[in-house]
């Protein structure tokens, strides 16, 4: 079968590879679409400390199911599937306490497993252990059902927020996870929702799918006074860092409201982690900034459940489709901001 192979930093192929086989406990799926993100192109350009080569990359992943192991029971073939990408193991003190976003031993699609730009792809044990492998909801495509991943992290980062009605939220990032924290947002009560990106382009076409009631470029205007402008000085109730950036953190604590809430949902480099933190502001406006790693396997579920519903739309923010032989277009379409989401067909 065809498939992406990571060899090294900017050694990754599409090649031909032998076809995986189905072991007790497993689950053989043809993947249908594989969508890709930020993640893949880090990947792409330094690895990961966690990616053992050579490894079959990609973990925002939907398909049918073509074969089962010895033990698996619930599933037939032709079972249209979508598959988590963090993996808990089930067992640490975390996972115990329901906290399976942080488990202390999580594996991941892609890195410590083969991951779905392939033809076909096995379901690992540890997959199937916790439950992550969902069912994809009547009515909902594979496309749809592939970007139920990136959704789950922003319903994980929400769930920590606490979105309340009529909330003024901001969020940093317009690239497909900004769009969805977005419209997620939205259908969580917030009143006016501003984006926030330095790329005009990038920042345009997002708005132009999600409609936030102002778009502000940080390449143009102060950032942090135009949101106190738009809040007669009050500044915003919630902020969503979607990005990479350091400064967009240390903006989003000068922006908050008085009992302002922030999410660092976007990890910053591992050369430069740490941010500049006015530590009056965050005592005397009794603000509350909150970290989101990823999610659960409920994540995932609900992330369908409310593509089903019509509750948060995906499929008109999927703006590129690419044939699994030509992936390696896909990392350069991503770099540069150029569509929104970016899904793979094998």
């Amino acid at each position: 079968m065809k498939a992406l192979v990571f060899y090294a930093p900017e050694d990754v192929r599409v090649e031909d590879v032998p076809e995986p086989e189905v072991g007790p406990g497993e689950v053989k799926i043809r993947v249908r679409n594989c969508s890709t993100c930020g993640t893949d192109v880090k990947i792409f350009h330094n690895g990961h400390q966690n990616l053992s080569p050579p490894r079959i990359i990609g973990h925002e992943i939907a398909g049918e199911v073509v074969a089962t192991g010895d033990g698996v029971e619930g599933w037939s073939e032709g079972d249209r599937v979508q598959v988590i990408a963090a993996v808990p193991c089930g067992d640490c003190y975390e996972c115990s306490r329901g906290w399976m976003e942080v488990c202390q031993n999580q594996t991941s699609m892609g890195y410590q497993y083969s991951g779905g730009f392939a033809e076909y792809m096995i379901v690992p044990r540890e997959v199937m252990k916790v439950d992550g492998l969902n069912r994809i909801p009547e009515g909902v495509g594979f496309d749809e059902a592939s970007a139920a991943e990136p959704l789950a992290c922003a319903i994980n980062a929400q769930s920590i927020l606490g979105i309340e009605e009529g909330d003024t939220v901001v969020v940093f990032g317009a690239g497909p996870i900004g769009a969805m924290h977005i419209r997620l947002a939205r259908a969580n009560g917030a009143g006016r929702v501003f984006l926030i990106d330095v790329n005009a382009e990038r920042l345009k076409m997002t708005a132009d799918a999600v409609h936030p009631e102002e778009v502000i470029d940080g390449s143009q205007v102060d950032v942090v006074e135009k949101v106190k402008e738009l809040t007669d000085g009050r500044g915003a109730d919630c902020v969503i860092t979607a990005t990479a950036a350091n400064i967009a953190q240390e903006q989003a604590i000068e922006m908050a409201a008085r009992n302002g809430r922030i999410s660092f949902f976007g990890g910053l480099p591992k050369t430069n982690p740490t941010i500049t933190c006015d530590s009056n502001l965050v005592h005397y406006r009794q603000l509350r900034i909150f970290g989101a790693n990823g999610s659960a396997p409920h994540h995932n579920k609900e992330a369908l459940r409310r593509i089903a519903s019509g509750e948060v739309p995906v499929k008109d923010l999927i703006t590129e489709r690419i044939p699994l032989t030509d992936v390696l277009d896909a990392f350069g379409i991503v770099k540069r901001g150029e569509a929104i989401k970016v899904t793979i067909e094998p």
